[in-house]
């Protein structure tokens, strides 16, 4: 059997090294990345803001693959973004920004969101990772979509990295994930009937007139309209490359152990849209230092729940030959905690400059 292939999409800030607050100086830091022999001019992509930037992998076959293009990626836009006087940080919140709202970056598109919703946009300072994996066809991507449905939460736990806005603490370890869930069609995405359930209901959302297109369907997974993949979009951006790589994983052996349950008709657990919102804002306050709501709807420690994701997921990571390296740095997320967990630990440290320091360093490293 073939290995599922898949693709990662990170999103950074780009800080001033002095004041470190964000700076619009995109354009200039991708022209410069663009000049590195390593680099495709594809890979490198504009953000919705100026002080943003998002790159793209190839497809993978392997972690180690996606895990090589993320620091091939990071490092030459670090030194990019260090030539133009400024640091990348993969935060999913900056520590520090400035009430003035930052730069919208020149396109028809983004141009139309932003008069769409104004005050969201000028705080749309959040800074996510996507995860592609390729599925069969559309109509196993719905089965797909309906079986990591109520595992999302524990993405969103696992990959905190946004505790801090203004300069203040907000008591979330996903602040990322609230700031997000504003908009019209955001969460966890509902349970579909079928894919032509699937297309209804978005022709019925286009008809409204609230969407400009599919793009806009913020929901944390959903069926790509670029690629035969299923995008799960729950995760911040992660400090590492190592934690991308552990999520990927993560999020492949979730894909093909819904692929193998849907085939062997196993049965579907549907949590309740208000249980599993819920559970995704359990998941965004606490991160892994506090109680999760697991599949079924139980309140249960976060490492019990993600000793079960990994129970489940075992047979899909043993296929794939991932079980080592998923295991190994699941069990380190559980000692270190989450990158969130590691922000607070900075700050306790000093004070921002201490975090935008250590965020800002350890982005381009493993």
């Amino acid at each position: 059997m073939s290995l599922i292939t898949v693709g990662v999409e990170e999103e950074y800030v780009l800080l001033d090294a002095t004041t470190w607050l964000p700076v619009p100086a995109a354009e200039s830091v991708r022209a410069a990345a663009g000049l590195e022999p390593t680099v495709r001019e594809s890979e490198i992509q504009d953000e919705l803001l100026q002080v943003q930037l998002e790159v793209a992998t190839p497809v993978c076959t392997t972690l180690d693959e996606v895990g090589g293009h993320l620091l091939r990626l990071r490092q030459a836009l670090a030194a990019a973004a260090e030539a133009q006087g400024c640091r990348l940080a993969a935060t999913g919140t900056p520590p520090l920004r400035e009430h003035k709202p930052p730069s919208v970056t020149d396109g028809a598109r983004y141009r139309a969101i932003s008069e769409q919703a104004p005050q969201l946009v000028a705080e749309q300072l959040i800074n996510g990772m996507h995860i592609h994996t390729a599925v069969p066809d559309p109509e196993v991507g719905i089965a797909v979509l309906n079986r990591i449905r109520p595992w999302l939460p524990v993405l969103v736990a696992m990959s905190a990295n946004s505790p801090f806005w203004d300069g203040e603490d907000t008591g979330f370890a996903s602040w990322r994930t609230i700031v997000f869930g504003r908009w019209h069609v955001s969460g966890p995405p509902p349970h579909f009937d079928s894919l032509a359930d699937y297309e209804q209901r978005v022709e019925r959302l286009s008809g409204t007139g609230t969407i400009m297109d599919r793009g806009q369907l913020y929901w944390q997974a959903r069926l790509s309209d670029r690629y035969p993949t299923i995008e799960v979009r729950c995760p911040d951006v992660q400090l590492r490359a190592e934690e991308a790589v552990m999520l990927a994983g993560v999020v492949r052996g979730l894909v093909a152990t819904a692929i193998a349950d849907a085939r062997a008709d196993a049965p579907l657990t549907v949590p309740p849209p208000e249980l599993l919102q819920a559970a995704n804002w359990q998941a965004a306050r606490h991160g892994l230092s506090g109680h999760l709501i697991d599949p079924e709807g139980r309140r249960r420690s976060a490492g019990d729940v993600l000793a079960e994701l990994l129970d489940h997921i075992t047979p899909a990571l043993d296929a794939s030959g991932d079980i080592r390296q998923v295991t190994s740095l699941i069990h380190r997320l559980l000692r270190e905690g989450t990158p969130a967990d590691r922000q607070r630990e900075a700050l306790a440290r000093g004070h921002f400059g201490e975090v935008a320091r250590m965020i800002t360093s350890e982005t381009a490293g493993w």
